[in-house]
Formats: structure tokens, sequence, C-alpha cells
């Protein structure tokens, strides 16, 4: 049975691992990561929670909270959410879903959110069984 907690600064080399799992083809800047890690884990907006499996790190999901004129309140955005490919069909997808939903709630968000890249179909399978719908495209520019 995995637990879900609070991702803490000592997870961040094996979250990072997840993240060349979730991002296989980009080349991640360790250092920047880092800073960009510290500061999300003093965010109160920012969410990181990690799933844990016989010590394992085995899922990893983050969310950020803004307020939001289109939602009319608060909007949570799921940044990322990856398990590893070993421990897939087994629920912590679910569960690290439904861990997000909870601080949703509680913080008062009336929408949940993400993006996933085109090319990921069983991904999207998933979200719509969670009761995400496909609502709109992404538009991105570098700066």
């Amino acid at each position: 049975m995995c637990q879900i907690r609070k991702c803490s600064a000592a997870d961040f080399e094996r979250v990072v691992t997840l993240l060349r799992q979730l991002w296989p083809t980009k080349s991640l800047d360790q250092k920047r990561l880092k800073t960009v890690w510290d500061r999300a884990l003093t965010n109160s907006s920012q969410h990181l929670i990690c799933a844990i499996d016989g010590g394992d790190l085995v899922g990893f999901a983050s969310m950020s909270i803004k307020n939001n004129l289109w939602a009319e309140g608060f909007l949570g955005h799921v940044d990322e959410l990856i398990v590893t490919e070993n421990s897939r069909g087994q629920g912590i997808g679910t569960a690290l879903v439904e861990h997000l939903v909870g601080i949703a709630e509680q913080a008062g968000c009336v929408r949940l959110e993400l993006d996933s890249a085109f090319h990921r179909e069983e991904a999207h399978g998933f979200y719509e069984s969670k009761g995400f719908k496909q609502r709109a495209y992404m538009f991105t520019r570098v700066l």
C-alpha cells in the first residue's frame, strides 16, 4: 500500500529521476530545477506530493493554486503528475489525483485543470476516467 505525503527537500533527487521519465527528451538544468523546487516548497500556493511504496518514491504530483477571473474563484492547476512505469496500474496515479483534489477543495478551488501533451493518449484516458474533460488547447511562447 502506498503512502501519499507532502514532499520534502530530501525528495529532490528522486523526483528528478521521475521527471526524466516524464520528459525524456528535455535537457534538465539541475541547478535551475533545484531553485524552482526550493521556491515551491516554501510557496503556500504550490503543493508537491510524493507517493511512497516500500520506501521507494514511485509517484510525484504538483499543483499550483491561483485566483482566477474566468473561474470566478480559486483554480488548481496540476503542473506535473508521474508514476514510475513499473508502478502504473496499481492505483498510485488515482491516489495522487484524489490527494490533489482534496487539497484543492480545502483551498476553496472551484476547478481543477491540467494540460497534457497530444501524444500522451494513455494519460488522456486516465484523466478522463478521473472526471477531467477536454476543454481547450494550450498555447505557449518561449521567452
